[in-house]
């Protein structure tokens, strides 16, 4: 079964995350920071947002900071898997 869940640049352009989700595996595609207003911004702190355990890897489109950018935020919150650029 595969499955696709949007987790940011729904309803705004920044923020892009896209978690994957295919048999056992769970991949976060894109890692994207939100910008611009204060109620997207106020988003990049929202961290039930991802439950970094449950991720395998994180594969990275480009290293623009709207899908790149909240990876050290992962780091935080104890992602420790593989990075994929």
């Amino acid at each position: 079964m595969l499955k696709l869940t949007f987790l940011g640049a729904s309803g705004t352009v920044t923020g892009s995350k896209f978690l994957l989700q295919t048999g056992g595996s769970n991949i976060l595609v894109d890692c994207g920071f939100f910008q611009g207003f204060k109620q997207f911004r106020q988003m990049n702190r929202d961290d039930a947002l991802i439950d970094v355990q449950s991720l395998d890897a994180v594969v990275l489109t480009h290293a623009h900071l709207d899908h790149s950018g909240y990876l050290p935020r992962l780091y935080k919150l104890g992602y420790r898997g593989p990075v994929f650029c």
